[in-house]
């Protein structure tokens, strides 16, 4: 089957769960010693990313990466990353546990060295590919890289300081003379013979297999050290978040696992930066792990993407809900053949309930969804799909099957469904702790729980509603004012194509409310005109005091997240009349 049918009864919860989980299904559990804490895990995952990549070799000539013009089949890319995981060990002397950084753009070679590097148990250290040179640096000598491949421009940026660092570089994609260091790709990998295998290694799933640096808004950015298992487990859940929500619609199993087959096998395209949790985890693995293509984007670019979708004939795509937001406001959508796209997810930042109304009136009926996680859960934790998306678009979902989460109050106590407190996880995508960073790692990681420092509520059933990060939230006159609640009214206004709400200094109040907003194009809206539309949905004090309505875009990170401090510095939110 093809297409989901989605008007069909709703069956319970604990029904669908208890017939996924049986013995001897692909979605069974069983309970592992993680750190020295029972963890219930996927007992039919790949045990370590060697073996992921060791399975590639039986989709044989399927496509694996697509970059522009270039095609690289499932046999071929273990061969080049099995030939490159030989070329780290022998020419640079790379073993296990040695850091291997990354930091280029969307690259097929991106791809090949973490699966080399990964095979032979170095720890891999993504590098965001949007940091200046400084901030490059400081992420090669915080991990104690041994090894940097990276891109033209990266090399560039990092300028004299890598004869400073005096680190070997494979240069990937670089025109004119390279450093004294550097060699060039093609260079060190050499001949891909027929018979590539990486040299042989002793791992498990429980070893560190990278460091995902945190986005870094507020301080020195923090490196979340994650396992084997903690990468491998996203396919699974992802797996099973959506035959989950396929068969609460009412199918049966074989027929919700056809249609998961046709999504997995296929193409998708990666819109997000490999450099974050979301591109690497829920998007790279698990395309891979099942036999599909990975189609790389250059930068992302809505017509593109559009393009793209309809050349490759892609199957399914996580964005962030900036993205989604800037495909469905495309003049051109319609022009497009988007009939190939069965999965629409987002993930990476809260998405707005307005995103759900917006996809299902510009594309034809797909199924749509949304996760959560962070970079310390490994991305996925929860998922909201199917009709439990249309139903709740305002939350997050339900937690996957090896996935516990619960509410907790100031003092560490769980919380009764409905109160507000800080989202704590556990399972088995919760990382080591932070490289180098005890204290952070303490403070963070406690009993075997992450405590997200998100705030957020369940519901009876379970599903997880994400409120506002506790550090946003506004305090105005001793009242709790939510950003992201505010955002979702401000969202739901046709002309709105983006938002964020911040807090401002106030002499009486102590925060004022105030917000940024960004119009669809071709789009009117007056500050008088977004108030009136205000008034019949938030109390009083939510509406923002300030507003400005501007026509840019505004400040995210590589990860699609708000930089709410740059709003407000850029805006003088507060602090001038309103434009």
């Amino acid at each position: 089957m093809t297409e989901p049918p989605v008007q069909r009864p709703v069956r319970a919860i604990g029904a669908v769960t208890a017939r996924l989980l049986h013995s001897g299904s692909p979605y069974e559990i069983e309970i592992a010693d993680v750190g020295g804490v029972p963890t219930r895990v996927w007992k039919h995952a790949a045990p370590t990313l060697r073996a992921a990549l060791e399975a590639s070799r039986d989709f044989g000539d399927a496509p694996a990466l697509v970059y522009g013009d270039e095609r690289l089949g499932h046999a071929d890319f273990y061969r080049h990353a099995a030939t490159m995981a030989r070329r780290m060990a022998e020419d640079y002397g790379v073993a296990k546990g040695d850091r291997v950084a990354l930091a280029l753009r969307n690259y097929p070679e991106w791809v090949i060295a973490y699966y080399a590097a990964a095979s032979i148990g170095a720890v891999l250290v993504p590098l965001n590919a949007w940091w200046k040179g400084e901030e490059l640096e400081f992420g090669l000598t915080d991990s104690g890289a041994k090894l940097l491949v990276a891109d033209g421009e990266r090399i560039a940026a990092l300028g004299a300081a890598l004869p400073r660092l005096g680190l070997p570089v494979i240069a990937v994609r670089t025109d004119g003379p390279l450093p004294e260091t550097a060699r060039p790709w093609p260079e060190v990998l050499g001949e891909v013979a027929p018979d590539a295998e990486p040299p042989a290694a002793d791992l498990h799933p429980d070893d560190p297999a990278n460091i995902f640096y945190t986005s870094g808004t507020t301080g020195r950015p923090k490196g979340a050290v994650g396992s084997h298992r903690n990468m491998i487990s996203n396919q699974i859940s992802a797996d099973y978040a959506r035959i989950r929500s396929l068969m609460r619609l009412g199918l049966d199993m074989p027929d919700a696992q056809a249609f998961l087959d046709a999504v997995g096998a296929a193409t998708v395209l990666c819109t997000v930066p490999l450099f974050h949790t979301t591109g690497a985890q829920s998007v790279m693995y698990p395309a891979l792990a099942k036999g599909g293509a990975l189609v790389l984007m250059y930068r992302w670019d809505a017509e593109e993407a559009l393009r793209l979708i309809e050349r490759e004939r892609v199957t399914a795509i996580t964005a962030v809900p900036a993205m989604i937001s800037q495909m469905l406001a495309s003049p051109r959508l319609g022009e497009y053949d988007l009939s190939s796209l069965l999965v629409l997810s987002s993930g990476g930042a809260p998405a707005a309930p307005a995103l759900v109304s917006r996809a299902r009136s510009g594309l034809h009926e797909l199924m749509l969804g949304q996760g959560y996680g962070l970079t310390e859960s490994s991305a996925i934790a929860t998922v909201n799909g199917g009709s439990d998306y249309l139903l709740r678009p305002d939350s997050a979902g339900l937690p996957v099957a090896v996935v516990d989460v619960k509410v907790a109050g100031p003092d560490g106590a769980e919380l009764p469904p409905g109160e507000v407190g800080e989202v704590l996880l556990n399972g088995p995508g919760i990382v080591h702790g932070y490289w180098n960073r005890p204290e952070a790692t303490a403070e963070t990681f406690k009993d075997g729980w992450l405590h997200t420092g998100d705030l957020g509520r369940l519901d009876e059933d379970g599903f997880l509603y994400i409120v506002d990060r506790a550090k946003d939230m506004i305090i105005r006159g001793g009242e709790n004012v939510y950003c992201a609640e505010v955002e979702a009214a401000i969202h739901d206004h046709p002309a709105v194509g983006e938002v964020a709400v911040v807090g401002v200094p106030h002499e009486v109040f102590g925060e004022e409310v105030a917000a940024v907003v960004g119009l669809l194009p071709g789009a009117e809206l007056t500050v008088e005109g977004l108030r009136a539309y205000l008034e019949p949905k938030l109390a009083a004090f939510k509406i923002p005091e300030h507003i400005r309505i501007v026509s840019e875009e505004l400040p995210r990170n590589a990860a699609g997240k708000l930089l709410k401090k740059r709003v407000k510095a850029e805006f003088k939110l507060g602090r001038e009349e309103e434009a």
